[in-house]
């Protein structure tokens, strides 16, 4: 099994910054990717960034020069830094990873909301 725990949500301006964390605890030798997801009101959830267990990553276009998705395998934290954030971009943020082997499946984070005001 896998846990996770998002951190760092806020209340920012237009054109501000955030940085979400996403800390992972359990089985996290068996995760093979790890994304962000978000949803807005009234909104299906959508596909923000992906990071590999390899370190490739790839981003939606509508946040892609914008967000930036990282790690760091030491603390067993993934990272999303928003940066020049938009009113749309208000949603909260999910953080998910997908397992192989003995913990297949994917997991969820509960969740942690961003605010853009105009």
């Amino acid at each position: 099994q896998v846990q996770l725990v998002e951190s760092g949500g806020g209340l920012v301006q237009t054109g501000g910054s955030l940085r979400l964390s996403c800390a992972a605890s359990g089985t996290i030798f068996s995760i093979r990717a790890m994304n962000w997801y978000r949803q807005a009101p009234g909104k299906q959830r959508e596909w923000v960034a992906v990071i590999t267990s390899g370190g490739s990553t790839n981003y939606a276009d509508s946040v892609k020069g914008r967000f930036t998705i990282s790690r760091d395998n030491a603390k067993n934290t993934m990272y999303l830094q928003m940066n020049s954030l938009k009113p749309e971009d208000t949603a909260v943020y999910y953080c998910n990873a997908v397992a192989a082997g003995i913990s297949l499946g994917d997991y969820w984070g509960q969740g942690t909301q961003v605010t853009v005001s105009s």
